[in-house]
């Protein structure tokens, strides 16, 4: 068996917003015969063999089936000779990577030459307060802090602040990342929500990277930890009216929600937030694949769904949203009235309710509820929600996004009809610490807006395409390919194709600078929206039984890249990240000879085991993503695909670099052979390589 040499390297960045960046550079590899290695590419093997695991003999069985599974010892994480061997791999890789060691403090280099010293993000008023975050010179976590209104306004405002017990300061900090990271090596901040009456801040909060998180009560007016109002397991948090009365849900030993103070999430229940000692009145009842979203207008509540509408739930395959109101006093479903149903075109993602308006988010027009529209840059432009707090604001602020565009902040005046850009993400040349040349583009006036306003974008430098592949079903798949305008050579230039494809999710393209790194050294960068992510529909059709139409669309996406000559035969790495691991390692072993190498970030990878094994924190929830194992035509499905259990024995198999985490609960899966001279194995274990 020929030796699979790397392809990509990987080098995690601490940058200013936290974000873990996979960098790539192209590297020969000997069995991919045939195809020319660049010429300036030179490596040396490390002079250490490859870490082999030691195999102990176990047979699985189900279903009538048995079959041998020699890494099964592994699911216990604390076995010594489980650590020494992670211990060993991640030495073997270290050793591998070391002649990339320049190029990766290069990399390292520009991606940060390219952010701007400061990171904040603009005011967002709340009550008598602005609230924003920003992240200090040479730090890595943001703080969070308020300032008064009232410093900003007149003498009447300062007033009514006085008034409402809020001496005027320039600035307050009521949560710093850093300062619990410096305490604890690390930190990440779940759930953060600040009291109606602005007197407390509860959050949540994980310091070992387990993602149990702890729960803890913030007193604003002196800076103190509430006593006794710490707990651990919490999941979410929602205050009541009164600002001293805290709802929150508790996670079990499998970190899934079983128990609730003053609020309830295994089905769908309001509390009163002015009496929440008053009982829970349901809403509905908990049914597999229907998700329940209500928001509360004075007398009225209305309900974002997509339950079934006729008795027999398996009339529709396919639930889209739709929109329902009904008065507080009829809450139970029987009686909900006046169903907005979207046509067969259009669907609705998200809704939003302030006090003389509601936001709905959708695709495509839906001219009976008279709507409002409102213009991005581009039709690859994507819109988000941004943080919006103030029920009584008229102001809706929203976050445009685009591949090629840095982040726009958005404030849209509902009542007048009119927007304003808050702010743009601040983009530096890597070489002159100069802003990169872009140009300005020109939001053309549409009948229901007022003036017009511009923000800047690099598509002149950097090409963006939208494509739709055809699937091995026929069913065009949605494929984003960037490339600079430069740099990229047709037939010749290497790529990286990224997908996920679960849960629902929708595959991120927003603008990241860290990207142009790769782009200005000629890669492709591309983005499979796969089915199993998306909306309803696209959803569903990559979901159980259909689960393998989503390593189809990614192995369709592939072939695209190179039958079109955006991205070199021999040149092809692919990446996904958790469940997108899982999506990856499939690609990979149907198809040995598409991909020259892949990066797997703490993939999903042991499918069939880990879905057989009820006590794991995911799995039970993970049956109506994936399937349930226990009945044997899904069990089939699941096996069919499932990356630890598909690897072929014969073949040359693409280079593999994994990175994970050894405390993360949620996986339960892992590659830790990096590039071996053997076969690329998948392993079997409870938990990630460091």
């Amino acid at each position: 068996m020929a030796m699979a040499r790397p392809f990509l390297l990987t080098s995690r960045v601490s940058t200013l917003r936290r974000v873990q960046i996979v960098h790539s550079f192209l590297f020969s590899s000997v069995c991919r015969r045939g195809q020319p290695s660049p010429p300036s590419t030179s490596f040396s093997l490390p002079s250490e063999s490859p870490p082999a695991a030691t195999k102990v003999p176990f047979a699985a069985s189900a279903h009538g089936r048995t079959w041998q599974d020699p890494y099964h010892w592994m699911r216990k994480t604390a076995d010594p000779d489980f650590i020494d061997h992670l211990r060993r791999e991640n030495t073997y890789a270290a050793d591998f990577m070391v002649d990339t060691e320049q190029l990766q403090r290069t990399l390292v280099r520009e991606m940060r030459s390219r952010l701007p010293a400061k990171v904040s993000t603009p005011p967002e008023r709340w009550g008598p307060w602005l609230y924003y975050q920003y992240i200090p010179e040479g730090k890595e976590y943001p703080v969070l802090c308020r300032r008064s209104e009232a410093s900003d306004s007149g003498f009447v405002s300062k007033l009514l602040c006085f008034a409402s017990g809020h001496s005027e300061r320039k600035e307050q900090i009521l949560l710093d990342w850093n300062e619990i990271a410096e305490q604890y090596g690390y930190v990440h901040v779940g759930a953060c929500r600040v009291s109606p009456d602005h007197n407390f801040i509860a959050y949540t909060v994980d310091v070992n990277g387990s993602e149990q998180f702890l729960l803890r009560i913030k007193d604003l007016g002196d800076g103190s930890i509430v006593q006794r109002s710490e707990v651990e397991g919490v999941v979410s948090l929602a205050w009541a009216r009164d600002g001293r009365t805290l709802f929150y849900t508790v996670s079990d030993e499998n970190q899934r929600p079983y128990s609730s103070v003053l609020h309830f999430e295994l089905q769908v229940y309001v509390i009163d937030a002015a009496y929440p000692l008053d009982g829970l009145d349901r809403i509905c009842k908990r049914m597999p694949g229907v998700q329940v979203f209500v928001e509360h207008h004075y007398d009225s509540f209305y309900i974002l769904t997509n339950a079934p509408l006729s008795e027999n739930k398996e009339s529709s395959s396919v639930r889209s949203y739709y929109l329902i109101t009904c008065k507080v006093e009829h809450i139970h479903l029987p009686d909900l009235q006046r169903i907005i149903l979207p046509s067969e075109d259009v669907s609705f993602h998200d809704m939003d309710i302030f006090n003389q308006h509601l936001v709905l988010s959708k695709r495509l027009d839906v001219e009976d509820l008279n709507p409002w529209y409102f213009p991005v840059p581009t039709d690859l432009c994507s819109i988000a929600p941004g943080s919006n707090h103030d029920f009584m604001s008229s102001v809706y602020r929203v976050v445009l996004s685009s591949p090629v565009m840095p982040d726009v902040i958005v404030d849209y005046n509902m009542s007048e009809q009119t927007f304003s850009i808050v702010h743009q993400e601040e983009v530096k040349s890597a070489d002159t610490h100069e802003h990169l040349v872009s140009e300005c583009s020109e939001v053309k006036n549409d009948k229901n807006f007022i003036g017009v306003e511009r923000w800047e974008d690099f598509s002149s430098k950097y090409c963006c395409e939208r494509k739709h592949v055809i699937s091995h079903d026929g069913i065009k798949v949605p494929l984003t390919i960037m490339y600079s305008r430069n740099a990229w050579k047709k037939g010749e230039s290497p790529g990286l194709l990224h997908g996920y494809g679960a849960y629902g999710e929708a595959l991120d393209t927003s603008w990241c600078s860290d990207r142009l790194s790769l782009l200005d050294r000629g890669w492709v960068m591309a983005f499979a929206d796969v089915r199993g992510g998306g909306d309803s529909s696209w959803h569903e059709s990559g979901t159980g039984l259909t689960k393998p139409n989503s390593i189809h669309d990614f192995l369709s996406c592939a072939s695209f890249l190179i039958d079109k000559g955006y991205v070199h035969k021999g040149q092809l790495g692919a990446t996904g990240t958790s469940a997108g691991g899982l999506l990856v390692g499939a690609a990979i072993n149907m198809k040995t000879d598409l991909f020259c190498a892949a990066i797997l970030k703490v993939p999903f990878l042991d499918v069939c085991n880990s879905l057989m094994d009820p006590s794991l924190s995911l799995t039970i929830l993970d049956y109506e993503e994936f399937g349930n194992p226990h009945i044997e035509k899904q069990f089939e499905c699941i096996r069919s695909y499932s990356p630890y259990d598909n690897i072929p024995r014969s073949a040359c198999l693409p280079s593999v670099l994994v990175t994970a985490s050894y405390n993360d609960s949620r996986q339960t899966a892992l590659i830790t052979l990096p590039f071996s001279s053997l076969p690329v194995c998948w392993m079997n274990t409870n938990a990630n390589m460091v």
